[in-house]
């Protein structure tokens, strides 16, 4: 399809305003004492916004302090006063910075949007030891001021609220647990496009640019799309390229291909547009995450998809990339292993009658995210949602059933791995002689006789690392297995029963 003159005609007059609003933000950036630092900034109380907000459910946060505090931020030569989130790992500092911007909901009014601070993109940064900076846009969640429209040219709003981003970087920057020099800039949906305009300006210490599934509509505000902007997907492909002329740090981008708010082709265009015009950027596709990629950032089942993408990214930008605070972000998941079908509940071990029933009446009938974990003697939970399910349902099987538990199936997958069979009778030792126990210190003697003291079916788990394991019952080597698993590297078999069946180191 060809572009008319007049077409043409906007598009050059548009790429012109973008240009020199850039050149003024860049100018401005210059003098950040004529901006945000004039007018100190002000702590808003705790008690003022949790009243607002609600109890936040703790089953929904990391178990781990964010030491968030909250600020009221001038921005633009002390006018509106942004709500900002600040949250910081342990520690004195200084932290390098991320600033995180939000997105806009197509059904929520802005005012009435929910303060941005309980987000996995959050945990994440603050898991490699960075200073999370959250603001609250014009207009949003206890933020003056509002968000300007101007007809159909999506960059206007997003200009502005970079110049804001700027002036939080400069108040932030002041504090002394933030390292300015090291800035990462991140954004999700319209804070994902309101990033990529912030690329603009050239802020000295920025290493990079975050964009996860980036973009605007002019009804960001709520309620579908504008029927006066009949080309806004246009608009966002000629901005893109407009941004990506005036960008000189690297970014990487994650989309979906359920993305309910831009299409594949969508996204794919504006990418396209970009890289065609000069911009350093990485495309990840997330593929078809859920019923709807554009909020894989609220779940825990994502974090294997895009966490080792970005920690490759700031790795290669020379930003902190590795796990220094892992609390922040939930356990390591197992895999699917085919074990069964979901649905096939005899073939899940270990369950009573009333645990067959949770199963089919409980878990597999709940919405997801959930997770099943289960005992060798029987226990059985089932949790649904928040932070981390998984831990949650282990920590809960184990209060329970008094010993440990294994994750049998998450959302839609049975992870289950069975135990190989026992080991046979290996001759090693006598099975009354403690002395040929390896690893263990003097305390084995006494340990190894009460062992003993209980009939078969027994087994004994022992470890390099000096530990040993006892279980006894039905399923005493898969208990024992288990309890060896949830706390040692490495479980060797050295009883099962009255035969002593350990091989030797490692075997």
């Amino acid at each position: 399809m060809t572009m008319s003159t007049n077409a043409r005609a906007e598009s050059g007059n548009r790429a012109l305003r973008f240009l020199f609003a850039a050149i003024a933000l860049v100018l401005s950036g210059l003098a950040p004492a004529a901006r945000a630092g004039e007018t100190p900034i002000e702590e808003v109380g705790s008690d003022e916004l949790v009243a607002r907000e609600g109890v936040t459910d703790p089953n929904t946060i990391p178990p781990h302090s964010m030491h968030e505090r909250v600020f009221r931020v001038p921005v633009d030569d002390d006018g509106p006063r942004l709500i900002v989130t600040l949250l910081t790992p342990d520690g004195p500092g200084p932290f390098p910075l991320v600033v995180i911007n939000h997105g806009a909901s197509a059904t929520i009014p802005p005012a009435q949007q929910v303060r941005d601070r309980r987000t996995f993109a959050a945990y994440y940064f603050l898991s490699r030891g960075y200073a999370v900076v959250l603001p609250m846009m014009r207009g949003y969640a206890g933020s003056e001021g509002r968000q300007r429209r101007a007809s159909c040219d999506l960059a206007i709003a997003a200009t502005e609220n970079a110049r804001d981003i700027n002036d939080v970087i400069d108040a932030m920057a002041r504090r002394p647990e933030i390292d300015a020099s090291r800035i990462v800039v991140a954004g999700q949906s319209f804070g994902g496009w309101n990033t990529l305009v912030f690329g603009t300006l050239g802020r000295k210490g920025v290493a990079g640019l975050v964009n996860f599934n980036g973009g605007v509509q002019m009804s960001y505000r709520y309620g579908g799309r504008s029927s006066a902007c009949r080309n806004e997907d246009s608009e966002l492909f000629d901005d893109a390229g407009t941004f990506a002329a005036a960008t000189h740090v690297p970014s990487i981008w994650f989309y979906g291909e359920t993305d309910t708010i831009f299409r594949p082709e969508v996204w794919h265009a504006i990418y396209a547009s970009y890289v065609a015009k000069g911009g350093q950027a990485e495309l990840v596709d997330i593929g078809s995450f859920f019923t709807d990629s554009h909020q894989f950032l609220a779940y825990p089942e994502a974090l294997p998809i895009w966490v080792p993408r970005l920690d490759a990214f700031l790795e290669r930008i020379g930003m902190p990339h590795s796990p220094v605070f892992p609390d922040y972000l939930p356990r390591a998941w197992p895999r699917p292993s085919g074990y069964a079908a979901l649905d096939n509940v005899d073939k899940v071990p270990y369950l009573t009658d009333a645990g067959r029933k949770l199963y089919r009446e409980s878990f597999l009938t709940h919405e997801l995210p959930r997770a099943l974990a289960i005992s060798a003697n029987g226990s059985v939970s089932a949790q649904f949602g928040g932070f981390d399910q998984v831990a949650r349902a282990l920590d809960s099987c184990q209060a329970r059933a008094k010993t440990a538990c294994r994750i049998y199936a998450i959302d839609n997958d049975v992870v289950w791995q069975p135990f190989p069979d026992p080991p046979p009778p290996s001759h090693y030792a006598a099975l009354q002689d403690a002395g040929a126990i390896p690893y263990l210190g003097p305390a084995k003697f006494d340990f190894y006789a009460k062992f003993l003291s209980r009939p078969a079916p027994r087994a004994l788990m022992i470890s390099p690392d000096g530990k040993a394991y006892g279980a006894y019952g039905v399923h005493a080597f898969d208990q024992a297995m288990t309890n060896c698993q949830a706390h040692s590297a490495r479980c060797e078999s050295y009883v099962v029963n009255d035969d002593v069946v350990w091989q030797g180191p490692g075997k």
